[in-house]
């Protein structure tokens, strides 16, 4: 099969190859996908790149977790019927040397799940890591039917699904954030609600459309955020944050200790499992009742995986795509 992978870390012309790479077949409990797209997030050029600052998990990896396709065999356990089912794929290179940037990829049955007629590749191809995660920063504290969500970066892959999951979850008002004023029209082109730009006194601005505070926050840069999340966040209430521009973060400890606030952390690798069942299940019937929808740019042949790798780096606003088969 053609896949793509590197066998080292380092910038993604210099480490990525092309070529051909034995077909996989899939064991008890697996499934092998024919994969039609490979979804690339910041997370899979992160690995590549050596970001994080480890070994090399693999001697050899086929990058992106990520992927849409069609079932086409079934290991041993496995339901016969799910043959040439369409299938969304999250998680592929998680823990696993071998992910979707490839003509075909083995996982985990309950790694590749049905995609509903009504759902394009494209859609679920992007639902994976970004949805996982946005899911289980809106759901983790509980439904949010009634209440107020901030949600930061709302240009963002995971932000901005996860303004459209507290949409979908019955929340009373989503406020999203940018950076700049000048993003503020590309947030309104996707989001319902108000927007608030962070270079324009945004405490006063989110004070004034939640007078009461918000419930939770959706944090994707905590070291930049906390003190205005502390400061607009009513008591009781939760800070999810998943990533953060500092990785020594400095809090508001007293004022977040005396409105009693939560700080919740959350890695998208680890999740419990319940909360990763959870989280496909409302991804699946929310793209389903087209409650969901991501920008994505003009898919890009497996051969251009560098050019797609540097398009992420880059901070692509759209998700960027792989046609594989």
């Amino acid at each position: 099969m053609r896949a793509a992978w590197y066998d080292r870390r380092g910038p993604a012309a210099e480490v990525l190859q092309i070529g051909t790479l034995p077909t996989p077949e899939p064991g008890p409990g697996e499934v092998r996908v024919r994969v039609h797209l490979s979804a690339i997030s910041p997370g899979d050029t992160k690995k590549r790149g050596g970001y994080f600052d480890a070994a090399m998990p693999y001697p050899r990896v086929v990058p992106h977790s990520d992927g849409a396709g069609v079932v086409d065999a079934v290991g041993d356990g496995v339901d016969p019927a799910r043959l040439g089912r369409r299938v969304w794929v999250w998680g592929a290179q998680s823990y696993r040397p071998f992910g979707t940037a490839a003509e075909h990829t083995v996982v985990p049955a309950d790694l590749a799940v049905d995609l509903p007629d009504s759902v394009s590749d494209e859609l679920g191809a992007c639902l994976g890591i970004p949805g996982i995660t946005a899911h289980r920063t809106v759901f983790a504290d509980g439904p949010v039917t009634g209440t107020t969500v901030l949600v930061h970066g709302a240009l963002g892959g995971v932000g901005s699904l996860a303004a459209q999951l507290a949409r979908w979850g019955g929340a009373a008002r989503v406020i999203t954030t940018v950076r700049r004023t000048a993003d503020l029209a590309a947030a309104a082109d996707r989001h319902d609600g108000p927007v608030v730009a962070l270079d324009d006194d945004p405490r006063a601005r989110i004070s004034a459309l939640a007078p009461e505070g918000v419930d939770r926050v959706v944090e994707v840069s905590l070291s930049d955020n906390v003190d205005l999340d502390a400061a607009v966040l009513r008591p009781g209430g939760v800070i999810a944050a998943y990533a953060t521009a500092q990785a020594r973060t400095a809090i508001p400890f007293w004022p977040m200790l005396f409105d009693n606030l939560t700080l919740r952390l959350l890695g998208s690798d680890d999740f419990p499992a319940p909360a990763r069942r959870q989280a496909v299940t409302d991804l699946t019937a929310a793209a389903a009742a087209s409650a969901l929808s991501v920008p994505v740019v003009e898919p890009l042949p497996l051969e251009d995986i560098a050019d797609a790798h540097d398009l992420v780096d880059a901070g692509s606003r759209s998700r960027v795509l792989l046609t594989v088969a």
